[in-house]
């Protein structure tokens, strides 16, 4: 991603501080993110996707890599986080498919899900257990999740989740933002 935003960013002419306002990120925030030096949340890459005003995975995949039907097999999910990261652990799925209204990935969230603050931001969420244990938490309640189960929110909500299990949850992830509609994309609205 490192590169993609700084390439994104470049191709719209844009400065370092113009990306960083409109994300709502701080600039020297931002190019720690271009030059390697921290991973966005997927909150974060969101926010900078819609300030791009590119679908959250053209910051994972070259344009050129896009294509009509994408298969990801299992032993090449590509990471999007170190393993060695606090927090949740991110893999990619489905990076190289064409314009698209989710962008799935898969989720190890950490045991320990006190220091990681609660995320929020525009589009939909939806959370499917492939193994383990895992809770979803939103300021109001918890909600527990076991294999199969799944749910579906709006990002707005502010949430996390964590691993109950022994061993980390696995989740697919689906992440909707919210400049799409059942009609296609939904015209960009300039941010000030």
């Amino acid at each position: 991603m490192i590169n993609r935003v700084r390439q994104l960013r470049k191709e719209r002419l844009m400065t370092l501080e113009a990306l960083a306002g409109r994300a709502g990120v701080t600039k020297s925030y931002l190019s720690k993110v271009e030059r390697g030096q921290s991973v966005p949340s997927i909150a974060v890459s969101a926010s900078l996707a819609k300030a791009l005003d590119v679908p959250l995975d053209n910051l994972f995949a070259d344009a050129e890599e896009l294509t009509e039907v994408t298969v990801t097999r299992a032993d090449a999910r590509r990471p999007l986080t170190d393993d060695g990261e606090p927090g949740s652990r991110y893999e990619g799925i489905a990076l190289e498919a064409g314009t698209k209204r989710m962008t799935p990935f898969m989720l190890y969230p950490p045991h320990d899900a006190g220091p990681v603050p609660f995320r929020d931001h525009p589009g939909e969420e939806f959370v499917f257990v492939h193994s383990g244990r895992a809770e979803l938490l939103i300021p109001s309640r918890t909600i527990e999740l076991g294999p199969g189960d799944s749910a579906y929110f709006r990002a707005t909500t502010p949430h996390k989740v964590r691993s109950v299990s022994e061993e980390r949850a696995a989740l697919l992830l689906l992440v909707c933002d919210d400049r799409t509609t059942p009609d296609g994309p939904s015209p960009h609205r300039p941010q000030p």
